[in-house]
């Protein structure tokens, strides 16, 4: 199988995972189309009709990171002609969807209610993650990744306990007011 990508900042990492083209030859020449890219201006309709006129005939596309990169009539009429064979929606503009939003009624459009996280693998991936971040801040780090951990410090201050599927973080009574972190 041949992966194309495009991405306004290249990487060394992506270029082992995939080829990167242009925008335009990444449309022409796929067969399916995944977007996981962020809502920037730049990015905000980029799935649009003039966009999807440069697409392959009964091309396929997946959207599981923002509603608002996709012109969503202009997707309907497209799947209603034939020019994109299916759409899968994790994510549409408005949420929760409105009754008149043009993709309801489109042929062969699935949508789901932005759940594509959700996969046992990715709850496990966020719980590690929270699990890394919170003992780093209780070992006095107060930076991840260079940023501060301005968000954990005001939950960890409020927090007298919170329970997570595999996780207990509990404010302890010692003298520094210090935290504890259990895991089941």
């Amino acid at each position: 199988m041949k992966v194309l990508a495009y991405d306004a900042y290249q990487s060394e990492a992506g270029a082992k995972r995939a080829e990167y083209v242009s925008l335009d030859e990444l449309f022409a020449q796929s067969d399916v189309i995944f977007l996981h890219c962020p809502l920037f201006p730049a990015t905000e309709g980029i799935i649009n009709k003039e966009n999807i006129a440069k697409m392959k005939d009964g091309v396929i596309l997946i959207n599981n990171s923002r509603g608002q990169l996709v012109v969503e009539q202009d997707l309907a009429d497209a799947l209603n002609s034939g020019k994109v064979y299916a759409a899968g929606l994790d994510v549409v503009s408005a949420q929760p969807i409105k009754g008149d939003n043009p993709l309801l009624t489109a042929k062969n459009c699935i949508i789901t209610p932005h759940i594509s996280w959700a996969a046992q693998a990715s709850r496990q991936r966020i719980m590690d993650i929270t699990v890394d971040n919170i003992k780093a801040f209780l070992e006095g780090n107060k930076y991840d990744k260079g940023k501060p951990f301005t968000e954990l410090s005001k939950l960890c201050e409020r927090l007298s306990l919170v329970h997570f599927p595999d996780i207990y973080i509990q404010k302890e009574k010692l003298p520094d007011n210090s935290f504890s972190l259990f895991k089941r």
